[in-house]
């Protein structure tokens, strides 16, 4: 039997880092574990905007 097996979740597999494509808003909510939202939307894309693609990173293990 896998020792891991159940111990940690999986992580979603439609996310991706800036490294490798693009990502949108939405990418970055989810990524930060929220729903998608209007209001967290525009909030992301302000910070892609002012920080760059790597703003990502941090949320990524």
């Amino acid at each position: 039997m896998d020792s891991e097996s159940g111990q940690q979740p999986k992580r979603p597999a439609k996310l991706f880092s800036g490294g490798e494509r693009p990502y949108d808003p939405e990418d970055l909510v989810m990524v930060q574990g929220m729903e998608p939202t209007p209001e967290r939307l525009e909030k992301a894309r302000q910070l892609i905007e002012k920080e760059g693609p790597q703003v990502i990173e941090r949320y990524l293990p």
